[in-house]
């Protein structure tokens, strides 16, 4: 799975990027040029922030920089630490696949509306980007099913 973790990993940063670069554009217009550029807060909220939030979700679950359970840790040793972090991959899982879900059948409702949202020079498709969000997740869940049969059956080969 690592190229799909970087493939989604590289996609948030470019949404950064490009967010940069459009509201760089965008006040530069309007106070340079007296002219904004039409939508930017429409893209920035519908594109750029979902994109940037959600396509890193599996990239953050590889380097165990996701939830933890850090106040039960001290409970007990190295082997109840590590199923402990079993216990909250498996329930990370649990509300993934309801996110998965839920998202997904949002994301085919606004796809079969044809969602947009209307921005001072018309109206920007937004439809698209709501797809992020249960693929983004879907990869974290599978991820991390994949991690915790690794980790579970390297703790039985020893």
């Amino acid at each position: 799975m690592e190229r799909p973790i970087e493939l989604l990993l590289w996609l948030g940063i470019l949404a950064a990027l490009a967010m940069m670069v459009h509201v760089g554009v965008d006040v530069t217009g309007r106070t340079v040029f007296n002219h904004p550029f039409a939508g930017t807060t429409e893209i920035v909220a519908g594109w750029y922030m979902v994109a940037i939030a959600f396509f890193p979700w599996v990239w953050i679950a590889k380097n165990d920089s996701h939830i933890v359970a850090g106040m039960f840790q001290r409970l007990g040793g190295p082997r109840f630490d590590f199923w402990l972090q079993i216990m909250v991959k498996l329930w990370t899982i649990v509300f993934l696949g309801i996110f998965v879900w839920q998202t997904w059948l949002q994301a085919l409702r606004q796809t079969r509306f044809n969602e947009v949202w209307q921005a001072a020079g018309g109206f920007i498709p937004i439809w698209p980007a709501r797809w992020i969000l249960p693929v983004s997740a879907a990869f974290m869940a599978v991820y991390l099913v994949l991690r915790v049969v690794r980790d579970v059956a390297s703790t039985f080969r020893r």
